[in-house]
């Protein structure tokens, strides 16, 4: 397995993803790369049956083992998200450092950017003794009735 502390480029796009795999020196056949453009078209956090029956639906046929292989080795290679979640695994596009929302009502998982102020991962370090490198947050909640969900 790829050292991940070796690659410091963020994935940003779908261009961004595909370099990383070549750069990982793995194999980009077509079905992998079906895989990773339908989950930036999508932009969702998605189970690999829903990935699977999303492809065939577009025309794009490929079958259940690919799906599971390609995400396998693309979560492992830290080029997706994978997310151990109690119902199952699910896959996402951005593999770097990032916080999500998950909404109770609709089970939505929402990517979003948090900065913690200094002050408290100062205060984590002190009370832990760990020098904090990374971080992320799971926030839990319901969809208000004024709120619009944000992408």
């Amino acid at each position: 397995m790829q050292d991940k502390a070796v690659v410091t480029k963020p994935i940003r796009s779908l261009d961004d993803a595909i370099e990383r795999c070549q750069t990982l020196g793995m194999r980009l056949s077509r079905q992998r790369r079906y895989i990773l453009e339908l989950l930036w078209q999508e932009q969702e956090h998605l189970s690999a049956r829903e990935i699977y029956d999303r492809l065939n639906r577009q025309g794009r046929e490929i079958g259940h083992t690919s799906v599971y292989q390609n995400l396998e080795a693309l979560s492992e290679q830290g080029v997706i998200e994978c997310l151990e979640r109690s119902d199952g695994r699910l896959y996402g596009h951005i593999s770097d450092s990032h916080s999500h929302v998950n909404c109770l009502d609709s089970q939505r998982i929402i990517d979003i950017n948090v900065e913690l102020p200094e002050e408290l991962i100062r205060q984590v370090e002190a009370q832990t003794g760990i020098k904090i490198t990374e971080y992320r947050i799971d926030f839990f909640g319901v969809q208000t009735a004024t709120a619009e969900p944000k992408q």
